[in-house]
């Protein structure tokens, strides 16, 4: 079978290989054939070699995917062959940490990750935990599916790191897709006006911003001085109760906290690897209460396909392009050039 496949951690080292079709799967284990594998983020950093995690090279990339169970292990009573369904990320945890004990196995220090720890899914076929899928709903194209994985990094981020009361202020910073349906996600928490923030080289995805659940969607050309002159137009003038960090530049939570409100909130979902280079007073002065969030476990995507199933969220906005794996390259570039909010591969079409 054909696979895109990191082979080296340096710019430019990703290629589209041919690679043996996984071993029949074993205990707790399917295969799965896959319908489609979106393309991310991390994918493009890894192909530039700036990424901020460590990878396993070589590595099949693609972790945002769905398909077709091929075969089941043996024992396995749950799902069976033809059963279409999404999978989680977390493909090895030790299970035996407080963290997994509880349901937490994103946080669980052993974990790795499809595309950078274990073989992914931008290839015919991938080797999954049956632990980790999901059934789809029925109708569900297999293209849209394949983003349910960043639409739960986003619920994740703004349903249970987040505390959106009705009626309250939310900027999003950042406009790629996690901050897009980070936006979505404060619409459907019941925000009361919700603002996407980012670059004049942003504008095309912020055009999409209002289809997927803003009210108004902010550019910047030099500092933050224009948002917060901006902000103090707005209701009681005192800033944003929630400001959701998707970026991916670490100065963008300098941003974040001269938006935010005293006794606001800050969640940082988006990754940047550069020192931060500022002062962390005004957290201290405002009392701004600052939190991570990563990643996203079992009931999370069972909510999120709940929403697909009863069309609460759609995700076709999202979608800019369907190629063929062999089209991964100009996918990636183009991603990377922000001339596509999303590419889909269909490794089995």
């Amino acid at each position: 079978m054909q696979a895109v496949v990191h082979y080296a951690l340096a710019p430019g080292a990703v290629e589209l290989r041919e690679m043996p079709v996984p071993a029949a799967p074993g205990e707790g284990e399917a295969l799965l054939r896959v319908g489609a594998v979106a393309v991310c983020g991390s994918d493009v950093h890894q192909y530039r070699n700036t990424q901020s995690w460590p990878v396993r090279v070589p590595v099949v990339l693609g972790h945002e995917f769905c398909g077709t169970v091929a075969a089941a292990g043996k024992g396995e009573k749950h799902w069976r062959e033809g059963d279409r369904v999404a999978c989680e990320t977390a493909a090895r945890i030790c299970g035996r940490c407080a963290y997994c004990r509880r349901g937490d196995y994103h946080l669980c220090p052993q974990r790795l990750g499809f595309g950078y720890g274990l073989d992914g899914a931008m290839a015919e076929y991938v080797l999954a935990p049956a632990r980790c899928l999901h059934r789809l709903p029925a109708g569900l194209p297999f293209a849209q599916a394949a983003l349910t994985e960043p639409a739960c990094v986003a619920f994740n981020a703004v349903r249970r790191r987040s505390e959106i009361a009705a009626g309250d202020e939310v900027i999003v910073l950042g406009p790629g897709p996690i901050g897009l349906l980070c936006a979505a996600m404060a619409r459907l928490s019941g925000a009361g006006r919700v603002i996407v923030a980012g670059l004049r080289a942003d504008a095309p995805r912020l055009a999409l911003a209002k289809a997927l659940g803003a009210d108004t969607a902010w550019t910047l050309d030099g500092d933050a001085s224009e948002w917060r002159e901006a902000l103090r137009q707005l209701g009681d003038g005192l800033g944003a109760a929630v400001v959701i960090d998707a970026s991916g530049s670490a100065a963008a939570l300098e941003t974040a906290l001269a938006l935010a409100r005293p006794g606001g909130q800050i969640t940082k979902v988006g990754w940047g690897p550069q020192p931060l280079g500022f002062s962390l007073d005004p957290l201290v002065q405002k009392a701004v209460t600052l939190r991570g969030s990563f990643s996203h476990n079992y009931p999370i995507w069972e909510e999120v396909l709940a929403l697909l199933a009863e069309r609460q969220l759609d995700l076709r906005p999202l979608i800019s392009r369907v190629a063929p794996l062999e089209e991964w390259q100009a996918c990636f570039n183009s991603m990377h050039q922000r001339q596509l909010i999303k590419a889909v591969l269909t490794p089995a079409a």
